[in-house]
């Protein structure tokens, strides 16, 4: 280990492990280190018996649940937009070859108290139980606008520059009203708030057209795909390629403790007496925890069912997103289901999280909304986290942390803190050109 690096990573946690793919695919030698014997991290997925021992502090969960093996729970489960930034990422490292996807059932949103599937076209918005006959008619032309916007053709853009008018602008020019607002930002663009309306609309509509390509592509009933045997998949993937790249990965590593110089630059990572010298520090939050500051905390509930969500077309795997609006809370609730047709759980048995950010601290009156839409649970877990943001400057000590992962059940907030890390370690845009037909999901059962 007493070698030097151009970058060590602390963590196998999935931001962690995408950085240091993204960086040995460009060249630089990699050193990946874990305090655990696991991958993942904060992101680790658990079969059943870790599953009890973390949350119940019992050795052995109820019989009735089936073999402990054929659990793969994910502690922080979060769809792939089909076409979105992960999958571009992982396509650019070549990650696909080791990984198997299967296309996410359905999509849908809360609102005034029901059910309903994300309407993503001018067709579907026709069809939507969602808004009434005028509505409708007003919600397709605004979709069909979004879906022949091309930035690179004025033609489309209707007089309308989405670098300087604002998302606000745009829909009151067609008219849309605050109910039909509130599932297309929350639901389909997936914003976490309200603050888009008041910025330039060009990402807005980018949102909107990612999330209709994303559906178009597999051809199911969401833009989302998720790996069989779930995200516990994707870091071993991360470490393989890695090792192809001549990085190396230690785990059971204790203590890992980040050494700095005289100016408070990292100079290397000690561990059981060992230094391995380099030149930049990539980690999460629980490596420096005197450089970062907590933001929040999220609140989730675990359940395991036998049966699918309730109105969501019997979906074996589903998202289905509460507005704030729709709750009167601060920020949004997020349903994740998945089941034995990703390989996650055993036959007939199906893993909900209800995920949001804590405004309680009482987690279980506060995902009850959420709760209350499963229908019967046969176990459920509650538990809480807190969520870390750096307060360092890289450029004074070349240190480069992670954000801890909010409550959201798909990647996108995630890959963004991604890319920005990307940036500030290589001093380079990246990359994300790339030919999406090499990823491809199993859409049949």
């Amino acid at each position: 280990m007493d070698e030097e690096y151009d970058v060590v990573v602390l963590g196998t946690g999935l931001k962690e492990c995408i950085l240091s793919g993204l960086l040995s695919v460009d060249g630089l030698k990699v050193l990946h280190m874990d305090r655990n014997d696991y991958y993942g991290g904060e992101s680790t997925s658990l079969n059943l018996n870790q599953l009890w021992k973390r949350f119940r502090n019992e050795e052995k969960p109820p019989e009735h649940l089936g073999a402990s093996r054929d659990y793969n729970v994910d502690m922080i489960p979060k769809f792939m937009m089909a076409n979105g930034a992960l999958i571009r990422i992982l396509i650019h490292t070549n990650v696909t070859k080791y990984l198997n996807f299967k296309a996410v059932d359905g999509s849908f949103v809360y609102n005034k108290g029901k059910i309903h599937k994300v309407p993503a076209n001018d067709v579907e918005a026709l069809k939507s139980p969602l808004m009434g006959l005028f509505e409708k008619r007003r919600a397709r032309k605004f979709f069909i606008y979004v879906q022949d916007y091309n930035e690179n053709d004025p033609k489309s853009h209707e007089g309308l520059d989405l670098n300087k008018v604002k998302a606000r602008d745009v829909i009151s020019k067609y008219g849309l009203d605050d109910n039909t607002v509130d599932f297309i930002g929350h639901a389909l663009a997936l914003y976490l708030d309200e603050n888009y309306l008041d910025e330039p609309a060009l990402d807005f509509v980018k949102r909107m057209k990612l999330y209709a390509e994303s559906l178009a592509r597999f051809r199911g009933g969401s833009p989302y795909i998720y790996p069989l045997y779930g995200l516990g998949e994707l870091p071993q993937a991360f470490a393989r390629l890695s090792a192809v790249y001549g990085g190396t990965y230690m785990l059971c590593k204790p203590e890992c403790k980040v050494e700095f110089d005289a100016d408070g630059k990292a100079y290397g990572v000690t561990s059981e007496g060992e230094t391995a010298k380099c030149k930049k520090v990539v980690c999460d939050p629980s490596y420096l925890p005197d450089k970062v500051k907590k933001i929040g905390k999220v609140a989730r509930a675990i359940c395991i069912m036998s049966h699918p969500i309730p109105n969501t077309n019997d979906s074996h795997s589903v998202q289905v997103i509460l507005p704030q609006k729709q709750l009167k809370r601060k920020s949004d609730m997020y349903l994740f289901c998945c089941s034995y047709t990703h390989n996650v759980a055993p036959k007939g048995k199906y893993i909900a999280f209800v995920t949001t950010e804590a405004e309680t601290d009482d987690p279980q009156t506060e995902l009850k909304p959420g709760i209350d839409l499963l229908g019967p649970v046969d176990e459920i877990l509650f538990d809480t986290y807190d969520r870390y943001e750096p307060t360092n400057h890289h450029k004074d000590d070349n240190c480069f942390i992670s954000t801890s992962y909010d409550a959201t059940t798909h990647f996108e907030t995630t890959v963004q803190d991604v890319i920005k890390m990307y940036s500030k370690i290589t001093g380079k845009t990246l990359d994300l050109s790339v030919d999406l037909s090499a990823a491809s999901a199993a859409t049949e059962e």
